[in-house]
């Protein structure tokens, strides 16, 4: 039998109550989306657990959306999204790829190893900050680690009130850090490379062992240079014992910025509030007279690495946003051309 659930345990609040009408409240049913498939949405609701088929009529939506449904269980509309979280498809692809959305913090997972990478953090707090999410950092495998302090301390340089959580995933008892952030109603999501640990933590988490049938497959790293083999392959919310919700996601190697400068100058804070004392406003700090970026780099106040990733991160992010905008522009005016030919086509037929 399918388990039934309150609106505040899917994580239901005012912001989504407040865009419901009258009619709405009293014929539309709000569901959220647990899980993103090829041809159906999987949604959680207080009548259980429920299929939604994918239809073209439907807006693009993923895992942690709410929509609402009508008397007969069909589409109505989408909701606003109180946070969103969408990348750069990866490869080639000129499209957004959603990630997913209404999420309250993000667990960025990064293992305690050679796999380790300060920049690779960097974007992934750019990403949960242009979502307006809180983010936390979550540091694997202390258990394996001898000097964890080489790790902590790149860290606390990038924001001195970065929440950091050091963890042995496969102990529950080093978690209780994070079991205080999954109250009931909030959503989790777990950002972070292949092979950092996200499905064991997820495991744990969840209170099951790793023979347990519901539970995340896992695997080890390559021991040349400690890198993860992917494991989760799709998108969905799980229960957590706290009352909280966990949004898991693949592995993201490749995770391209796109339409992302508000994050980017929230985790790149430093460097924007030096670049007020440079002499030109448009400064790209590569070598104009008077720059404060560059001066606070040779005074050994910013470090070089920092100045490089930010730079890196805002070509790549503006590159990819330049891009999506171009093919938004070229679908709508795509779309009007296919409706002014039916219109002609109407039109010769009524001769």
């Amino acid at each position: 039998m399918s388990t039934c659930f309150t609106l505040p345990q899917l994580g239901w609040r005012g912001f989504f109550q407040t865009q419901l009408s009258f009619e709405e409240l009293e014929s539309m049913h709000p569901v959220r989306i647990s899980e993103h498939h090829r041809n159906q949405y999987h949604y959680l609701s207080q009548d259980g657990e429920g299929i939604l088929a994918i239809h073209p009529n439907m807006p693009p939506m993923t895992v942690g959306d709410w929509v609402l449904l009508d008397e007969q269980g069909q589409f109505n509309r989408l909701l606003e999204r109180q946070s969103y979280f969408s990348r750069k498809a990866s490869g080639s692809k000129v499209q957004e790829q959603s990630i997913a959305s209404n999420v309250d913090t993000v667990f960025i997972v990064a293992s305690l190893n050679a796999d380790f990478n300060l920049s690779r953090i960097e974007r992934y707090l750019a990403l949960t900050h242009d979502a307006q999410c809180d983010p936390v950092v979550v540091l694997t495998k202390a258990d394996q680690c001898d000097d964890i302090d080489q790790y902590l301390d790149p860290l606390r340089k990038l924001d001195h009130h970065l929440m950091i959580e050091v963890v042995n995933a496969l102990d529950s008892d080093s978690l209780k850090g994070l079991h205080a952030l999954c109250k009931s109603g909030q959503t989790i999501a777990l950002l972070g490379s292949s092979g950092v640990g996200k499905s064991t933590l997820v495991n744990t988490l969840r209170g099951l062992g790793a023979d347990d049938s519901a539970a995340s497959a896992t695997q080890g790293v390559r021991e040349d240079d400690s890198k993860g083999r992917h494991t989760t392959t799709s998108r969905q919310l799980h229960f957590l014992p706290q009352g909280g919700l966990l949004l898991d996601t693949p592995g993201m190697r490749e995770l391209q910025l796109a339409d992302c400068e508000e994050g980017l100058q929230h985790t790149f804070s430093d460097i924007t509030e030096l670049a007020k004392g440079c002499r030109f406003n448009d400064c790209t700090h590569q070598g104009e007279p008077d720059c404060a970026v560059n001066q606070a780099i040779d005074d050994g106040d910013l470090e070089l690495r920092r100045l490089q990733s930010y730079l890196k991160l805002q070509r790549e992010q503006a590159l990819n946003a330049a891009t999506l905008a171009e093919k938004r522009a070229g679908d709508r005016a795509l779309g009007k051309f296919y409706r002014n030919v039916q219109s002609d086509m109407r039109a010769l037929k009524n001769r």
